[in-house]
């Protein structure tokens, strides 16, 4: 089956979505994120084919989400670390996170927690006005036509 393509879309969600809407593409970069960054982990670690994991990769590198570095050159073995676009992608992920923890982590609670570095206290991802820095949620906000709109 082929792949839709919204890169030529006039809308930043769609753009992202050509980019990372694969399912496997954020579990790969929450994987590489938290440091299972070669090829054999990653694998095992998703369950992925290897045949889709490649493909996957290297997408993500040809995208500029990745870069593939070599770590052993007998046998030749790569290992992936996130590019500056790539972890800021991983501030995405940390939004879907608070949100999959809100409505489907169940009773159990979430499976992973995350501690800011700076104040050293276990909490979740809000967003905020990049110009105020008060909350910003879809409620918050009217939509307008950018530079960009068709």
């Amino acid at each position: 089956m082929q792949r839709t393509q919204f890169a030529g879309m006039a809308c930043s969600i769609a753009r992202t979505l050509d980019v990372i809407g694969e399912p496997w593409s954020p579990l790969i970069l929450r994987d590489v994120y938290v440091g299972i960054n070669r090829f054999d982990q990653l694998q095992r670690d998703l369950g992925i084919s290897r045949k889709v994991l490649t493909q996957r990769l290297a997408w993500l590198v040809e995208q500029g989400i990745l870069d593939r570095r070599e770590y052993s050159s007998r046998p030749v073995r790569h290992e992936y670390v996130l590019t500056g676009k790539g972890a800021e992608l991983c501030d995405l992920l940390m939004v879907m996170v608070r949100w999959g923890d809100r409505w489907t982590a169940g009773e159990a609670g979430p499976p992973v927690l995350y501690r800011h570095r700076a104040c050293g206290n276990v909490a979740h991802v809000e967003p905020v006005c990049s110009a105020c820095g008060g909350p910003m949620h879809a409620t918050d906000v009217d939509v307008l036509p950018g530079p960009g709109a068709r």
